[in-house]
C-alpha cells in the first residue's frame, strides 16, 4: 500500500517538550510508533543517542530502556488485576531485583499522584485514573524519553491541566516528553519545539513560531 508517512528527518532535542500535530490520519501514530521501535521503517534509520537502533530482540530491549510509549487508549496498555501489578510489569521484565522494583513502582505512583490506587483493580478506575496508571508503568522503565499519543484525549479541563502538571513535573526531572495531540493552543501552551504533519511533509522548529 502507499506510504504513511515518507520523507521524515526528525530530531527530538533532549529535556524538551515537543508537540507533534497533524489532521486525523495524517501519520502521527504511525511516526510515534516508529520513533518507538514499534514499527520498523521500510527505509532510512532510526538513531538513540547517537547509535543507529537495531530492530533486533537486544536492539529494542535498549530501546525500551530509554524511550516509552503510552497508547492514547489506556485499556490497550492496562492489563493486570491492579495499579500495582501492571506498573511492575516492565520493571520485572527487566530482570530487577524485587526491592529495586518495589522502589520504581513507588517512585512512579508517586509522581502520577496515584499511590493510593495501587491496589485498586483496573477495571474500577476512571478514565483519567486509568491514562495516569498507563503513564506510570511507563514511567516506572525511568526511559530518558516518555512518548505520549494524545494523552489529554477524553479528560475534561480539569484532567487536562493535572495531566499537563505531572508531565511538567517528570520534564523537570530530566525526562524528554514527546505529545502527538491535535490541540493547537495545548501545544502552543506546553511544548517547547513543534513537529507538524502536513501533505507537503514534516515542518519543525519553536513552537511559539512554528504554531
Amino acid at each position: 500500500g502507499p506510504a504513511v508517512v515518507e520523507g521524515i528527518d526528525l530530531a527530538v532535542r533532549p529535556g524538551r517538550a515537543l508537540a507533534l500535530l497533524g489532521r486525523n490520519g495524517s501519520g502521527k501514530t504511525t511516526l510515534l510508533r516508529l520513533l518507538t521501535g514499534s514499527l520498523r521503517p521500510t527505509s532510512g534509520r532510526l538513531l538513540c543517542a547517537g547509535e543507529e537502533v537495531r530492530h533486533d530482540r537486544r536492539g529494542l530491549d535498549r530501546l525500551r530502556r530509554t524511550v516509552q510509549l503510552v497508547l492514547q487508549d489506556p485499556d490497550d496498555q492496562l492489563f493486570s488485576a491492579s495499579v500495582g501489578q501492571d506498573v511492575s510489569f516492565g520493571p520485572l521484565n527487566l530482570g530487577l531485583p524485587e526491592d529495586e522494583v518495589r522502589a520504581r513502582v513507588d517512585e512512579a505512583l508517586a509522581a502520577l499522584e496515584i499511590t493510593g490506587l495501587r491496589d485498586r483493580p483496573t477495571h474500577l478506575l476512571s478514565f483519567g485514573q486509568r491514562k495516569r496508571a498507563a503513564i506510570a508503568g511507563a514511567v516506572a522503565m525511568r526511559p530518558r524519553a516518555l512518548v505520549l499519543d494524545e494523552p489529554t484525549a477524553g479528560l475534561d479541563p480539569q484532567g487536562t491541566e493535572r495531566l499537563l502538571g505531572l508531565l511538567e513535573r517528570l520534564r523537570g526531572d530530566g525526562t524528554t516528553v514527546v505529545m502527538a495531540t491535535h490541540d493547537v493552543d495545548l501545544a502552543l501552551r506546553w511544548a517547547d519545539d513543534a513537529a507538524l504533519l502536513t501533505p507537503a511533509g514534516l515542518r519543525t522548529g519553536d513552537a511559539g513560531l512554528l504554531l
